[in-house]
Formats: structure tokens, C-alpha cells, sequence
């Protein structure tokens, strides 16, 4: 028998067991992601948040600044030809690192603004639409369908979540699951 205190382990993460479209699946498991990304950030003090972890080179709050330039690269600038700025002035060392006067808050707001635009454009279209030609696509030829976008999305998320736990290892010796 079950104890009340014992928790029973969920069979399988991301969205509902019954969950069979798509769509659904494609944005239930990215939402996953990203929420796995703010788990594995629970506990770290602002400087271990901000600080780059070595060997790795990056800080845990600099992977979460990546991962809202990559949302907005793929889905606001990609999938909707949005007018945006898609990668910052500073290269990939800008885009990895947060600049001393953005506080943790400001950065995790910014991340999570492009989440929210991402989402909106994401649940406005069909799986099998295609990226709207200025933006990042510039041919027909080149523009992938959101399915593979959001595909596309859920990998680098998986990748990603899975370099941050080696980071939280290093850090604190925690490990995720």
C-alpha cells in the first residue's frame, strides 16, 4: 500500500498520456523543455547563475540567453519573416554572455517574452505551413514547414537541457534526472 507521503513517478514526461495530435505533442513537450530548463536553475545563486562554468565556457544564465535568441531566430524571424534583430552585434560571445548591467531578472524576462511571442506564432499556424518567405528563408526552396521548426526547436531544447545538467553537476554536484 501506498503511503500519503510517497509521490508516484510520472510514467512519461511532456504532455498528457492521451495526447495524440501533433501539434499538441510537438508544443506539450517543447513547454516541457522549457520548464525543465527553469528546474534545473532552481536553487543557484546569482553568481553561479551568471558566472561561466569551465570547462564549459558559458554560464547557466547565458544558455538561457541562447535559447531566447534561438526561439526567436526560428519562429518569430524564421517561421513569421518577422523584421527583427536575430542575432546580437556581438556574435556568439554577445549571445552566450549577459552583460553586467542586465539583471537576472531582466534576462530570464527577456527569455521568457520570446517564449511568449514563439508560442503565439506557434499555435496560429498548421504544422504543415511553411515559413513565410523575407526573414530568414528566402526562397521556397529553403522554407521549412513549422513542424520541422518546432522539431527542430525540441532538439536543440533536449541537447541543451542536457548540457546544463553537466553544468549544474559541476557547479553544485547536482545531478537531474
Amino acid at each position: 500500500m501506498q503511503q500519503p507521503s510517497e509521490q508516484v513517478p510520472a510514467l512519461l514526461d511532456g504532455p498528457a498520456v492521451d495526447v495524440s495530435d501533433a501539434h499538441e505533442l510537438l508544443l506539450g513537450y517543447l513547454d516541457w523543455y522549457r520548464a525543465a530548463l527553469m528546474r534545473k536553475l532552481a536553487g543557484l545563486s546569482d553568481d553561479q547563475l551568471r558566472t561561466p562554468v569551465e570547462p564549459l565556457g558559458w554560464s547557466p544564465l547565458g544558455l538561457v540567453q541562447h535559447l531566447g535568441w534561438v526561439e526567436r531566430r526560428w519562429l518569430r524571424w524564421g517561421f513569421a519573416a518577422e523584421d527583427v534583430v536575430a542575432y546580437p552585434a556581438g556574435g556568439d560571445a554577445e549571445e552566450w554572455t549577459v552583460a553586467a548591467g542586465t539583471s537576472t531578472a531582466q534576462a530570464l524576462a527577456a527569455y521568457e517574452a520570446e517564449v511568449t511571442v514563439a508560442n503565439s506564432v506557434a499555435l496560429a499556424a498548421d504544422l504543415s505551413d511553411r515559413a513565410r518567405l523575407g526573414g530568414r528563408f528566402k526562397t521556397i526552396e529553403q522554407a521549412p514547414s513549422l513542424g520541422r521548426i518546432l522539431f527542430h526547436l525540441l532538439q536543440e531544447y533536449a541537447r541543451h537541457v542536457g548540457h546544463l545538467d553537466v553544468a549544474r553537476e559541476l557547479l553544485d554536484g547536482e545531478t537531474g534526472e
